[in-house]
C-alpha cells in the first residue's frame, strides 16, 4: 500500500527521551496428483534419481515489521465458508508464522522460502524504534531463502538498505545491544529494476539462483516502477526505477543462457481480487477473469520462461492463473500482509529439461492461525526487543471508549482518518504553527486501528505510544502551505483520477470539510465539484486557503501533483506528536475519546 515514509530522527528523538494449523485443505490438496508416486529427489533402488522433483516453494510479503499479532480488525483474514457467509479469522504474528512454515516444510526436502517485499517499513514500535534490525534477525530465523525489495524498504534510503542487507550498527544510534553487532540479512535481497544514476549499475543483486542435488531455480526480485511516487524524494535519492516487465525478460534471458530455466518472479506490486476472502477461486469463471489491477498487464507481458510469480504491495490474498504471452496458464500468487498467511506452491523440476513442468504447478493460500503452538526462539526474540523498548512503548497517550478503525476499514472516509486530520488541524490552526484552515491525510500512512482491548498490563480503552506509533509509524514532518480554492478542488479530484482512477486513494478530511464522491461517476467527475465546502462556505477558486498535510502530500505523493504546488510552506511538529497531543487533550479515563462519526464525505455507490 502506499504510504508515507519513515524518518530516523524521531527514532532518535525517542530513544533519547527514553534516556530520560488450521489450513483450509491439507498441504497434499496443494500438490499435483500423483507428486509422492513421483519421488521427491530420493533415488530409487535401482539407483538412479527420478526424472522430476516436487520443489515446495513458500511464499509471502508486506510483513511491514509485524514481529507480534497485528491488533484489531487488521489482523484478521476473511474466509468464506462452504454456505457462503463470511469468517473472521484472528491471524499472523511471526511466533506462528515460523511454526506454520516449519510444519510446511516437513517431508519435502526441497523447499524453498520467498517473499515479495516490504519486509520492512511503516512497521509497529517494537521493530520500526530500532530501524527494522528485529525483522531482518526474525526473518534469518524464519529461514527466508530470498525477496525481493518492496517500496517500503526505501523509506529510510539506499544507505539503511544496503546496511539492512550487509549489517554493522546504526551510523547515529549505534549499536542497541551491549556487545551485539547487527549482522544483517542472510537472504539476498533483490532489486532488478533499481539502478544508481551515477554508474547505471544495479543497486543490489537481481536475481539469485537456489541449488540443491542438481534442481537450480533462478529468483529475479523487482519492485513497482510507481516506487519514487509513494516514498519520499530522499528515500529514493540517486536511485532510477526501471519497466518491471523489460527487467523481468532481460534477466530471464540471463539466466536461461547460463543454464537456468526454472525461474520465478518475485514482484512488489499486486492486483485486486473481487473478493477479499483469502480462499476465493479467481481463475472462476476463467483464468484469472477473478482479479484486476496493475499485476494482470505485468503478468500477461512477462517472457515464458518465468514459470511463476509471487507478489505483493496490494495487501491482497490470491492464487490465480493469468496466460503468460503464448496462453498459457502461469500462476500469480500473494499473501495478503502481515505474516497473517502464507502460500503453498508445488514447482515439479524436470531434471532432463531443467524447467518446470507448467502444468502442474499447483497452490493454494494458508492462513497463519493463532491456536497453533508458537515458536520459542521467536518468543524469545520478541521478548528481547520489548524490554529495550517498554519504557517508551508502554508509556499511556490517551484513552479511547471503543476500537476505533483505520487500516481496518475498508470504507472511503475512515474513523481513525478523521481523528487523525482533526489532530493535525487542530495543533497546526494557531496563527504561530501555520494558520491551518483545513487537513488531508493519505489513506496509506494509517496503519493499523486503535483498539480497545489491552495489549499488554496498561489496561482496556488506554492508548499507548506504541500503539500510537504503530499508527503512525513515519513521524513525518507536517507542513503548511498555501493553496488556491482552484488547487484544493484539483487535489480532491486527484483522488480519483490520473495516476488513481482505477485505484482510488481517498484523503482523509478535518472536520469542516465537505462534499459527496459519487462512484456511480468516472474518473473526476466523481468528485463533485459544486459539493465541496469548508464550514458551509461552497470552496472559492480564486481565494487562498492554508492547507495542512504531511511533508509526503506536500511533496505531490501518491498522485497528488495539486498539493506538492503549496507555496508559503510552514514546518511544524511530526504527525505522530500531533496525534499523542491531540489524543492527550481529547480523552480522559473518566471521559475517553470515542469514534467520531463519518460523515463529511456523502458517498454515492
Amino acid at each position: 500500500m502506499s504510504a508515507t515514509p519513515q524518518k530516523n530522527r524521531a527514532t532518535r528523538r525517542v530513544l533519547a527521551a527514553a534516556a530520560g494449523l488450521a489450513t483450509v485443505g491439507a498441504l497434499v490438496a496443494a500438490m499435483p496428483a500423483g507428486a509422492h508416486d513421483r519421488g521427491n529427489g530420493h533415488g530409487h533402488g535401482n539407483g538412479h534419481k527420478p526424472r522430476t522433483v516436487d520443489v515446495q516453494l513458500l511464499s509471502f510479503n508486506d510483513l511491514h515489521g509485524n514481529l507480534e499479532p497485528p491488533a484489531g480488525s487488521a489482523g484478521n483474514v476473511s474466509e468464506t465458508q462452504p454456505d457462503g457467509t463470511v469468517k473472521a479469522i484472528p491471524a499472523g504474528g511471526v511466533e506462528y508464522l515460523a511454526t506454520s512454515l516449519r510444519t510446511a516444510r516437513k517431508g519435502n526436502p526441497y523447499s524453498v522460502t520467498a517473499a515479495g517485499g516490504d519486509m520492512v517499513g511503516a512497521s509497529p514500535l517494537l521493530s520500526g524504534l530500532f530501524h527494522d534490525e528485529p525483522t531482518i534477525e526474525a526473518l534469518n530465523g524464519l529461514d527466508l531463502d530470498v525477496t525481493a525489495v518492496g517500496n517500503h524498504e526505501f523509506d529510510e534510503g539506499a544507505a539503511e538498505l544496503a546496511r539492512l542487507q550487509n549489517g554493522g550498527c546504526h551510523p547515529v544510534e549505534g549499536c542497541y545491544e551491549k556487545g551485539k553487532k547487527f549482522k544483517g540479512a542472510d537472504f539476498p535481497y533483490l532489486a532488478a529494476n533499481v539502478t544508481k544514476e551515477k554508474t547505471g549499475r544495479p543497486l543490489l543483486k537481481p536475481y539469485t539462483v537456489w541449488k540443491k542435488n542438481g534442481v537450480k531455480i533462478g529468483f529475479i526480485g523487482v519492485t513497482l516502477e510507481g516506487t519514487p511516487d509513494i516514498v519520499t524524494a530522499n528515500g529514493v535519492k540517486g536511485l532510477k526505477f526501471h519497466d518491471e516487465v523489460e527487467t523481468i525478460n532481460k534477466y530471464a534471458r540471463e539466466l536461461d543462457r547460463k543454464g537456468v530455466k526454472s525461474i520465478v518472479a518475485l514482484i512488489h506490486e499486486g492486483g485486486a481480487p473481487a473478493s477479499t476472502s483469502y480462499n476465493y477461486d479467481c481463475d472462476s469463471p476463467g483464468a484469472g477473469d477473478g482479479i484486476s489491477g496493475p499485476i494482470v498487464d505485468i503478468a500477461k507481458g512477462i517472457t515464458p520462461k518465468v514459470d511463476a510469480l509471487v507478489t505483493g504491495h496490494t495487501h491482497q490474498a490470491y492464487v490465480c492463473t493469468v496466460p503468460d504471452p503464448s496462453g498459457k496458464p502461469r500462476m500469480v500468487t500473494s499473501a495478503s500482509s502481515f505474516g497473517k498467511l502464507y502460500t503453498d506452491t508445488t514447482l515439479t523440476y524436470d531434471r532432463r529439461t531443467k524447467d518446470i513442468v507448467r502444468t502442474s504447478v499447483k497452490s493454494a493460500n494458508h492462513v497463519v492461525t493463532r491456536d497453533q503452538a508458537k515458536a520459542t526462539d521467536m518468543t524469545r526474540l520478541i521478548d528481547r526487543w520489548n524490554k529495550l523498548a517498554a519504557p517508551i512503548a508502554s508509556k499511556p497517550q490517551g484513552w479511547i471508549s471503543a476500537d476505533i478503525n483505520g487500516r481496518g476499514s475498508t470504507a472511503p472516509e475512515k474513523p481513525l482518518g478523521n481523528v487523525i486530520a482533526d489532530a493535525q488541524l487542530e495543533g497546526l490552526a494557531p496563527a504561530d504553527k501555520g494558520g491551518a484552515e483545513v487537513a488531508f491525510m493519505n489513506p496509506g500512512g494509517i496503519r493499523a486501528d486503535l483498539v480497545h482491548k489491552a495489549s499488554g498490563s496498561e489496561g482496556d480503552g488506554v492508548v499507548t505510544y506504541g500503539e500510537a506509533f504503530t499508527v503512525q509509524p513515519f513521524t513525518n514532518m507536517m507542513n503548511v502551505v498555501d493553496l488556491t480554492g482552484a488547487q484544493l478542488v484539483t487535489a480532491l479530484q486527484q483522488q480519483v483520477s490520473g495516476s488513481n482512477a482505477a485505484s482510488p486513494k481517498i484523503l482523509q478530511v478535518s472536520k469542516g470539510l465537505t462534499y459527496t464522491l459519487a462512484l456511480t461517476k468516472s474518473g473526476a467527475d466523481r468528485v463533485v465539484a459544486d459539493t465541496i465546502k469548508l464550514n458551509g462556505e461552497a470552496i472559492d477558486p480564486a481565494r487562498t486557503y492554508r492547507v495542512a498535510m504531511n511533508e509526503f502530500l506536500a511533496g505531490g505523493g501518491d498522485g497528488f501533483a495539486a498539493l506538492g504546488e503549496g507555496t508559503n510552506k510552514l514546518v511544524g511538529a511530526s504527525d505522530l506528536d500531533l496525534f499523542n497531543a491531540y489524543l492527550a487533550a481529547h480523552s480522559t479515563a473518566a471521559a475517553p475519546l470515542a469514534p467520531p462519526a463519518t460523515d463529511r464525505i456523502t458517498v454515492i455507490q
